[in-house]
């Protein structure tokens, strides 16, 4: 029953990711804002609830190890795995993207969850910063979408939609929100049926929770991000890929320890010191190359990155 379970958690999320795609995509048009800007915000958050009902969760019970293992293992799985499966599909046509700042902001966000995990524990007052950060991060997102939209216009929003494909600047608007509400609905449905079968399927083997969280809940939690960002991939919306990522990574950091911080100190322990944090800055620093100099994450590179996360699974299992 479990491995079924944990299989209809993985077509919810498939089909949850598209209709996420498709809302998220079609609102922006709507609204006179870029796809990329509603993936760091609708996207990002839609795919990154599984981690926080996770980590609430783990909180509550007690689990430092699944609650933060969950975080920093999801980050680094976004970045490796869920931009490197649909570059090795598809390629991923990301020269034109423009997320150098929200790349920085990804950066910025990262250095500070580790300069506060550094201090033993997330207490109250490193989850206040946390969220004090994501404020910021939001606030100059709906800037940005607030000025697109001033110094927009109409034919040249029309002409952009239609060059996006699977873009419906015509959709009605109960049909956006019905994609939106099926795809934030569902992708937490689907990853808390994956996650909770599969984790009782590795307790069967008796497997330590603090590796539990960076490697199968981890990879259970970041499947919305896949799912999502493979769909967009199939579209040619490497725009909502790459912003579905950074958003999710930051919102991650900032807002789900952030959270859980809240409601109970989170160890830190000291295997997250000495290894699992740096691995995930480090697979973060990996994407400034197209971010910066407008490379493409092509299949060779998908490879690569792939290669260069199971690499990292096989390492906390031996």
């Amino acid at each position: 029953m479990a491995w079924a379970l944990a299989g209809l958690g993985l077509i919810i999320l498939l089909l949850a990711g598209d209709a996420l795609v498709k809302g998220a995509v079609n609102l922006s048009l709507r609204l006179g804002v870029p796809a990329l800007i509603v993936s760091l915000t609708i996207v990002a958050f839609g795919t990154s609830a599984p981690e926080l009902l996770i980590a609430i969760d783990a909180a509550l019970d007690n689990a430092p190890g699944i609650a933060l293992g969950n975080v920093v293992g999801s980050n680094t799985a976004n970045i490796l795995l869920v931009l490197g499966v649909p570059a090795i599909l598809t390629g991923l046509d990301t020269s034109n993207c423009e997320t150098r700042k929200t790349f920085l902001f990804m950066i910025a966000a990262s250095l500070l969850f580790i300069a506060l995990a550094f201090t033993g524990s997330f207490e109250w007052w490193s989850a206040a910063i946390l969220l004090g950060a994501l404020g910021i991060v939001l606030g100059d997102a709906f800037r940005d979408a607030a000025r697109h939209r001033k110094d927009a216009k109409a034919a040249e929003q029309e002409e952009d939609a239609e060059e996006v494909e699977g873009a419906d600047p015509d959709m009605p608007g109960w049909k956006v929100a019905a994609f939106l509400a099926l795809g934030l609905a569902g992708l937490p449905l689907g990853a808390d049926l994956l996650v909770e079968n599969a984790s009782q399927i590795a307790r069967d083997y008796d497997i330590d929770d603090t590796i539990i969280g960076l490697t199968l809940v981890a990879l259970g939690t970041s499947l919305p991000e896949l799912a999502t960002t493979v769909m967009a991939a199939l579209r040619k919306q490497a725009d909502v890929a790459l912003g579905n990522v950074i958003g999710s990574n930051m919102f991650n950091l900032l807002a789900i320890i952030g959270v859980a911080g809240f409601i109970t100190p989170i160890n830190v322990a000291p295997e997250f010191l000495s290894f699992d944090l740096w691995v995930m800055l480090g697979a973060s620093l990996l994407l400034a190359p197209f971010v910066f100099l407008g490379w493409n994450i092509n299949r060779i590179w998908g490879v690569g990155l792939t290669a260069a996360y199971l690499a990292y699974v096989m390492v906390l299992l031996t």
